[in-house]
């Protein structure tokens, strides 16, 4: 592709792949300590609140383009079941990080990711952008992975207050990166925050089906409904050398 001077990503299902047990893992431990934090919740009664109040805000975050937290997801479940909670007790801060320490050890690196990224590094800045609510954990996940380094900047929508396909947040990884919008490409999974979302301010979008192509589960989310193609007409590449070659990029055998 010409002009291009800059490559930015999304994170999970593009860089990353997360085990599909993971997010019932998490709410699992989450339940459990805030039963030790003597919030009195049953298993399931909590996972079903808890999952009704994360579709509310997102849903309201889907409208705005503001970020929410699941502190507030945990306050409104427990006030539902009768426990008056509010999202800045200290019990609640514990129990989200006990929830994402359990969740951080089922994220793995597509194949063949830190290759790709080494071999751009040494030719583009980076950048990555990532939806992603609670800031310490992805950050966490980066490094888990190895693979902070290879950023220039590094964009959490939970850090910044926005999130894709907010314009905000992409002029953000513009700037930083230093190019003109035409000048970078975006490469991400989901149709409207990736790609609709980039094409909406003149950035150039790469759509990566290696996780649909693959039928892999998509990383656990309470929504995780998609359109079934992005509304702009782009590049779709189904595994790194397809996009290496769409940049130009010579690989070595």
């Amino acid at each position: 592709m010409n002009g291009i001077k800059a490559v930015g990503f999304d994170l999970f299902n593009t860089l990353i792949t997360v085990e599909p047990h993971a997010l019932h893992h998490a709410v699992n431990v989450l339940s459990g300590s805030l039963q030790e934090e003597g919030i009195a919740v049953e298993l399931e009664t909590f996972r079903n609140a808890h999952r009704q109040a994360a579709l509310q805000h997102i849903t309201e975050t889907r409208r705005d383009g503001r970020e929410t937290h699941n502190r507030f997801w945990i306050s409104m479940a427990l006030k539902q079941l009768g426990c008056e909670v509010e999202p800045d007790d200290p019990r609640i801060a514990r129990a989200i990080e006990v929830y994402f320490a359990a969740f951080l050890g089922f994220c793995h690196l597509i194949p063949g990711t830190e290759a790709m990224l080494g071999t751009l590094k040494d030719r583009y800045p980076l950048g990555l952008l990532s939806n992603f609510t609670h800031p310490p954990a992805a950050r966490a996940i980066l490094d888990g992975l190895g693979i902070t380094s290879f950023f220039d900047v590094v964009l959490i929508s939970g850090e910044v207050g926005y999130c894709k396909p907010h314009a905000y947040v992409f002029q953000l990884l513009v700037e930083g990166l230093g190019v003109e919008a035409r000048e970078l490409l975006y490469v991400g999974d989901d149709p409207e925050p990736d790609i609709d979302g980039a094409c909406s301010v003149g950035i150039q979008p790469v759509w990566t089906t290696y996780v649909r192509d693959r039928s892999l589960p998509l990383a656990p989310g309470v929504a995780t409904e998609q359109l079934a193609s992005p509304f702009c007409t782009v590049p779709r590449i189904s595994s790194w050398d397809d996009l290496l070659l769409l940049l130009g990029v010579a690989t070595e055998n």
